[in-house]
């Protein structure tokens, strides 16, 4: 990537089963080291130059930082062909639940405020 790129924050939510054995699995995953290579390979390869996710009890927050050329169809479709990625997502597919105002999983948020927005 070049310093001329642009990029842009997207943020995500999810929830997890309200469950300490399930949390402790989903964060286990995610140690360094534990997520497939494929995984951050793919994410990589299609444009997401960060992504993280924070918790909060049972409520997932992602935030990625992605290139003006991020397709998340693109990824879907590249993971859709590669086992490791389709074990991954039955996997985190077992420890998440789509939040109840959803019917897509990790459905988008939409910005409130921003600080450098005022004043």
């Amino acid at each position: 990537m070049t310093e001329a790129a642009t990029l842009r924050r997207i943020v995500r939510v999810q929830d997890l089963a309200d469950d300490a054995a399930v949390i402790a699995d989903y964060e286990a995953a995610h140690r360094p080291g534990a997520t497939p290579a494929e995984v951050i390979d793919v994410q990589r390869r299609n444009g997401i130059h960060e992504l993280e996710i924070y918790r909060h009890a049972n409520r997932l927050v992602m935030i990625m930082t992605v290139t003006e050329d991020f397709d998340p169809a693109e990824i879907d479709r590249e993971s859709a062909t590669v086992p490791a990625l389709i074990e991954w997502h039955r996997r985190m597919g077992t420890l998440q639940r789509r939040p109840a105002s959803s019917d897509v999983d990790w459905p988008e948020a939409l910005p409130v405020f921003r600080q450098t927005d005022h004043y």
